[in-house]
Formats: structure tokens, sequence, C-alpha cells
């Protein structure tokens, strides 16, 4: 069922957004793998599908009305619990290859039931030694709705009961677990030793709760953090942060093989009103939720004044005031070219953007370079060792830039411009460096210091009189195909964060898609600082022609 579901999603037969069919296609990529890799370090075992399976349909509905007294499990479930629990770590079966789960879709559609059953599944079949099942929310009452719903299956399954599983009114134990309802507050008390934990509505988790009990875990072999939600409105949440991972894993900007995920949301451009569209937020429509409530809730939604927003949002998966990318990954990847190294433009004109942090954030410079018709860009970013660790809580992938040396650590918690300085000097004297244009926003020491020395430095604010220029001209290049960089993944994250403000006369400033957002766009302002730089150049150098009259 799952593999007919996957091909039906990539065939079009079922209507899928982009990011339901890219987790397709990841899972038919991960599938061929298995067949033909043998260094491959997962396996998929159909028989750990049909027992999850086989399990969850035994539980019986506890609300509404249903054609059977036990559920039935959907193609899109189907293929949510054949991944999550197929995959294996092929040196210990016992282990799951995925350890996270996030999973985005409308309203009502049946999530905290799968994780109720998930959790149950969890405690009597898993194996772990001392299972404990954590249900966390910000306020009591969203903590108690999965677990209420576990408790309920429990009271009307004797044979639950008969495997040893006792709801009360605060708690459910098991011969050898136990499974609770724990708020933001009662999260800070000591013994949580969580192998299970369910964020639900993730969208509204904070990462104070997220941390404590995650970090609560770091004992446990086969853990488990289930993350279902709606879109939602905070984008400083852990839904959204883990819903931006998860993207950037579809679209290959990181690899994470513990982090499994499904988002079922309208595509942009796509019309909330057309209920053609509808089935791509919410795959069980016509089970949950009924078309005729999305009908009338879409009615209500154009009639009455506030309303739209609602129903975008808890339908249609569209997250309030999320932006869409500036630059396509896609074209991207395709200037990328790794066999680029600095030292093959010693001696050549260089033009260098930079763009500085606060004292215990990322910063960058950007060189560029121009061959025949194309712009070649190499960065380097600079972090402070002592944060990389802070950093890497909402973005694991620092620890990854620090071993490929995608990233340059100066000691301490603080910057080190003395270090960057340096390596501009140093620079200087290898390349013919025509332009070195930093942000105002912290560079003014460093920027007197270069020019007082005679080199070619200065300072742009990063308005959109600055920017608009050298970023319609970074954008046809990536789209054209006459720009290179190296592949320097650290700098493909940057450039995949990176939405535009946009004037009413087309002008532009980029920017992060929220103020306090974690994701970095730091060697993007660099590189714009740097092709501003060049396009001062070509537009300085006077041109000569030859007119013949006659």
């Amino acid at each position: 069922m799952a593999a007919r579901y996957t091909a039906e999603v990539l065939a079009g037969t079922i209507t899928a957004g982009k990011w339901t069919r890219l987790a397709c296609a990841r899972q038919k990529r991960d599938m061929d793998r298995d067949w033909t890799d043998p260094s491959w370090p997962y396996v998929y075992q159909p028989a750990a599908v049909a027992d999850v399976c086989t399990f969850i349909e035994r539980l019986p509905h506890i609300e509404g009305k249903w054609q059977t007294p036990t559920i039935t499990l959907e193609p899109p479930q189907i293929f949510l619990l054949a991944c999550l629990f197929g995959w294996r770590q092929k040196a210990d079966p016992t282990r799951r290859r995925f350890t996270v789960l996030y999973w985005e879709m409308g309203r009502k559609g049946a999530k905290s039931t799968l994780m109720a059953a998930i959790a149950l599944y969890h405690l009597l079949e898993e194996g772990e030694v001392g299972a404990q099942v954590i249900c966390g929310a910000t306020t009591g009452d969203q903590a108690r709705i999965v677990f209420t719903i576990a408790a309920r299956m429990i009271r009307r399954s004797a044979w639950l009961r008969e495997r040893g599983l006792i709801a009360f009114q605060h708690s459910i134990t098991s011969a050898d677990g136990t499974m609770k309802p724990i708020n933001a507050k009662a999260s800070t008390q000591d013994g949580l030793n969580p192998s299970c934990i369910i964020l639900d509505e993730s969208h509204a988790q904070t990462f104070e709760l997220h941390d404590v009990v995650k970090s609560a875990q770091g004992a446990r072999p086969n853990p488990l953090l289930l993350c279902p939600t709606t879109a939602g409105y905070d984008l400083l949440s852990v839904g959204y942060a883990l819903r931006t991972t998860l993207t950037k894993v579809l679209d290959g900007v990181f690899h994470a093989e513990h982090l499994f995920g499904v988002i079922y949301a309208l595509d942009d451009g796509d019309d909330w009103r057309d209920e053609a569209t509808w089935r791509k937020a919410n795959p069980l429509l016509g089970i949950a939720p009924l078309l005729d409530q999305v009908r009338r809730h879409c009615l209500d939604a154009q009639q009455t004044p506030g309303s739209e927003a609602e129903f975008r949002v808890k339908v249609c998966s569209e997250w309030q005031n999320a932006a869409s990318t500036w630059l396509s990954m896609t074209a991207w990847d395709a200037c990328a070219d790794p066999a680029l190294r600095l030292e093959q433009f010693l001696g050549e004109p260089c033009w260098i953007g930079g763009d500085l942090a606060q004292r215990d954030d990322l910063a960058a410079i950007a060189l560029v370079f121009q061959r025949d018709d194309h712009l070649v860009a190499f960065v380097q970013c600079y972090l402070p060792a002592l944060v990389v660790q802070i950093r890497s809580r909402t973005v694991p992938e620092y620890r990854l830039w620090k071993e490929r040396g995608e990233l340059v650590l100066t000691e301490g918690d603080w910057i080190d411009y003395g270090r960057i300085e340096a390596d501009i000097r140093e620079w200087a004297g290898q390349f013919q460096v025509r332009d070195i244009c930093f942000d105002q926003y912290g560079s003014a020491q460093i920027a007197a210091s270069l020019f007082n020395s005679g080199l070619p430095a200065r300072m742009e604010p990063k308005s959109p009189r600055a920017f608009t220029d050298p970023m319609r001209e970074l954008e046809g290049r990536v789209n054209r195909g006459r720009f290179r960089h190296d592949g320097n993944t650290c700098f493909r994250w940057q450039a995949s964060n990176v939405v535009v403000t946009r004037g009413s006369d087309d002008s532009m400033v980029p920017k992060k898609e929220a103020t306090m957002s974690p994701n970095k766009i730091d060697a993007i302002d660099a590189l714009i600082n740097a092709i501003g730089g060049y396009l001062r150049a070509q537009a300085a150098t006077p041109e000569y022609g030859v007119l013949v009259v006659g």
C-alpha cells in the first residue's frame, strides 16, 4: 500500500503538493538504494510495517461515526507508518532509522488519533525498557489531547487492558512503562527520561519545552520525537523550525538521516478557494475532514472579515507571514563546481564584500572574480567557537560545517574582527582587489583601518538603492547559469534562506524570513556587496566605438 501510494503521488494520479511529492521521491530513492547499495546502513523491513499497521487497526475509534468500530488506516497514514517504522538500522534492526517525525497537514485530519496509536504501540511493542511517553505542550489542556485519546482507547479495548495497560486520570501505565501529559512549567521538574515525546501542534510549541524534554531523552537507544501540526503564525516555533529543516532535507540542502516528515500543503500560486487544491493539505479529505465541512468553512472565510487567514492557515497549511525563498535552489545547484579553488585565481581582479556580525554571531566575507562571461564567488564564514553548540540546537548542520572547514572558528564567544581583517589583507596580497564593500552595521573600524592602509574599503547601507542592481545581477546570472560557486554547503544554506522585500518601484532588499530566525543570510549579503562593487567598476569603465557616417 505504501509503495502504491508513493508511485501514484509521483505519477500525479493522487493530487499532492510539492513537499509531499519530494517526500515520496525521497522514499523511492531510499528504496532503490536499499536494493543496490550494500554500504547503505539502513534496511527496509516490510514485516515491521505490517506489525505496526496491524496493531493500530485493532484500536477503536473514540469519537464520531465510522463504518467500522476500529481504525482503518488510509494510504497516506500507511505511507507515514511505513517510512517511520519500516526503515531500520542494519547494524541493529531493533532500532529505527528515523527518530524525529514532522507531520504537517490541515486541521481535523486525525493527527492526534494516529499519535495516540503510535504511543500505545511504543509502550507495548518497541521493547523499550522502562518506556516513558511524554505528551508535551505549552498548556495543560493541549498536552492532554493525545493522552486523553490514548486513555479512551484503553478503556474501550479489553485486549489492551489484558496486555497490562491501565488508564488513570493523569497517567497511563504498562507493565514496564508510563505515559503522561506534561506542560511547559512541569517540564522543568527532574526525573524525566522519555523514550517517546509527542509535541502535538508543534506550531505552538516553544524551544524552552522542546529543549528540556529532548535533552532528557539523550540516554535512550531508540528515541522518538513526534511533532504533528497544522500550519501556524509563529515563525520562531519548534514546528516552523522543523518544517524549515525538513524542506531543506527534501530539497537536498541538508542530509539528516534521523529526520522523516511529510508536509501536506497547498503550493505557491494555488487558489485557496479552489476545492481541487484542498486535498494537497488534507490527504484524508472526505473522511477527515468531511468535504462539506471544508466547503462551509471556505464560504465563511470569503464572507466574514478576518476569517480568510484562519482558513488558509488551518485548512490550507499556509503559514501566516511565511515568505517564499528568493533564489531557485535547482538553479543554484546547477552553478556549483566543486573543482573550483581560490588559489586558481591568484593575481586576478577581485571584488570583496563583507557582512560583519554582532559579537557572537555569524560573519561572512565574499570574494568575486570574473572569468569570461561568468562571475565566480567564494565565501568565508566566521563564528565564535564557543557558540557553535548553542547555534547547533536549532541548526545541527553547524557541527557538519565545522568538520568540513566551511566555518572558520575564532576563539572565545565573540567574533574575532582582527582575524577577518588579517584574512582580507592576505587576500589583498594575492589578488588585484578592486573594491572592498561592507554593510554599514558594525564595520566602521575595520573599513577605516583597511582604507587608511591604502586598500579600497568602503561602507554601504543595506538599502534598496545599494542592493537592487546587484541582486538583479545575481538573480539573472544564477537563472541563466552564468554564475559559479564551489558548492560550499553553508553558502547554499544561506542562499536558501533569503526572502525579498520588494518596493513599489520593484526595488529589492534581502532579508530573513523573521527577524529572530536562526536561518542566516550573511554570506548572501556579503556576496551582494561584492557584486555591487563589481557593477560599479563596470559602470566606471568607458566604452568606445566608431560611428561611420556616409
